[in-house]
């Protein structure tokens, strides 16, 4: 059985949440002050997935995240009471792997829920059976997608799950433009929304840690209303 962690101050909607997602399969655990949430958190092997709000007492959530982040710990998706979009953006720099605005459908988390954790199965069993000693490289980059390692400049990258997908696919397809909706599938394992600017933010973060350009090529060039296009550059 799955594991769910939810850590938020609003004891009416984690009896909701954990309602829904008991029906659904899940264990679910609810804590509802940001302390107990980073104490719960570090234990990450508990868990599968932890849904964490932005807005709580004693440590916020953008704090918690920050903290709990410095180690390798299960997917987070946060909640924003505000909506507001630089909510959105900050939690997906320091780390978070979704997001959704208070007040959501239960059932629309459930299946952002049910989203991440496929796709992290399905690279535990690429990651299983990978193809024997693949390298991709492109120019300045070079990942190897058996152990989900990548280097630039022949050092290693830290990169998180979704980066490492998203890097992998704008690999695959260097040269060529990649549309955000494909992205988003692929990538983030579900269907795009309306003003959904998570993979944008991903890309960015991923432009900050390989660096904007290859000599004088962009590296991740932004085609307008398309996606995104990785240039194509012969390894140095």
């Amino acid at each position: 059985m799955e594991r769910i962690l939810i850590i938020d101050d609003d004891v009416g909607l984690c009896e909701l949440l954990t309602e829904y997602l008991t029906a659904d399969g899940f264990y679910v655990e609810a804590v509802h002050d940001g302390e107990a949430g980073l104490e719960k958190a570090n234990d990450a092997g508990s868990y599968n997935l932890i849904v964490l709000d932005v807005m709580l007492p004693t440590i916020n959530g953008f704090e918690v995240l920050h903290r709990f982040r410095s180690m390798t710990g299960p997917p987070v998706i946060m909640l924003s009471a505000r909506g507001e979009e630089v909510d959105r953006i900050v939690g997906l720099e320091i780390g978070a792997d979704d997001y959704l605005a208070k007040p959501f459908n239960p059932r629309e988390l459930v299946a952002r829920i049910r989203a991440i954790l496929r796709r992290i199965k399905q690279e535990k069993r690429e990651t299983a059976t990978p193809p024997a000693f693949e390298r991709l490289q492109v120019g300045d980059v070079e990942i190897h997608p058996g152990t989900r390692q990548a280097f630039h400049h022949g050092k290693k990258v830290e990169l998180t799950s979704v980066e490492f997908s998203l890097l992998e696919t704008l690999l695959r397809n260097a040269g060529q433009p990649v549309l955000r909706e494909e992205l988003i599938r692929s990538v983030l394992g579900r269907f795009p929304h309306p003003f959904d600017r998570s993979i944008d933010v991903h890309v960015s973060k991923l432009r900050k840690k390989l660096g904007h350009k290859i000599g004088d090529v962009e590296r991740i060039r932004t085609i307008r209303s398309s996606g995104y296009l990785y240039a194509l550059i012969d390894p140095p």
